[in-house]
Formats: C-alpha cells, structure tokens, sequence
C-alpha cells in the first residue's frame, strides 16, 4: 500500500530532485528509489563498520596484520 506524504525541499534538494528527474524518472519514482537508495548505503555502513569492530577485536588477525606490516616493511627498506 503506497502512502502520499509531504516534504518541503531546500534548494540542494531540489537541485538533486531535478537531476534524477532529468534521467527519465518520475518525481515520485525519483524520490522512492532516493530513499530506496540512501537506506541501503546506511546498511551497508554498518556492516562494514561491524565488520571492521569484529576484526579489530581479533588478536589472531591484529597479529596477522602486524606481521604483514612488518614483511612489507622489510621488503621496503630492502630496496
């Protein structure tokens, strides 16, 4: 079931609104997938940053990091 709802829009806004309009879609199409769009990228933020905590806090990995530091290190200075 769709819902109409109402927004007002600074200039930056409608800045944006008008380019995706200019790509063929329509003002609601535009904003639906806008709002599809910027909810995913949030989902995907967090997972990544889940992500990095669970890695961060893995003293096996933090270990593993270090020693590629290190190799690289040594194959830098080698040169």
């Amino acid at each position: 079931m769709s819902r109409a709802i109402s927004v007002r829009l600074d200039d930056d806004a409608l800045q944006a609104l008008g380019r995706l309009e200019a790509t063929g879609l329509s003002r609601s199409q535009a904003i639906r997938t806008a709002l599809i769009q910027a909810a995913d990228r949030l989902g995907a933020k967090r997972l990544l940053a889940e992500e990095a905590a669970t890695l961060e806090a893995d003293e096996d990995d933090r270990a593993e990091m270090m020693r590629v530091a290190d190799l690289m290190e040594q194959l830098r200075a080698a040169r």
